[in-house]
């Protein structure tokens, strides 16, 4: 018979997704799969997409700055709009 590792007691629930992202990142699943149970659910994940035309120069700009930082085209475009949108509604 394999033997048992001691672990820690499992949080009845946890304060915030912080915690138990804390207790997770420091315990292993399989010291606990004795206390997991299979569950059924349903994701409806809906995303939507804007198009926008842009000059074909700052698309390969944008592209180029986007690589250079390692994340793609529309997560650098959406950081700056972000930043930019943030930075107007400050000034007013």
């Amino acid at each position: 018979m394999p033997e048992r590792r001691k672990r820690d007691p499992l949080p009845k629930r946890f304060k915030n997704i912080e915690e138990a992202a804390e207790f997770w990142d420091n315990h292993d699943l399989a010291d606990y799969w004795d206390l997991t149970r299979e569950v059924h659910f349903d994701v409806d994940i809906q995303r939507r997409v804007f198009l926008v035309a842009l000059e074909p120069k700052l698309g390969k700009k944008l592209a180029a700055c986007a690589r250079a930082q390692g994340v793609s085209t529309e997560t650098l475009i959406n950081v700056w709009l972000t930043e930019k949108l943030m930075e107007t509604a400050q000034s007013k």
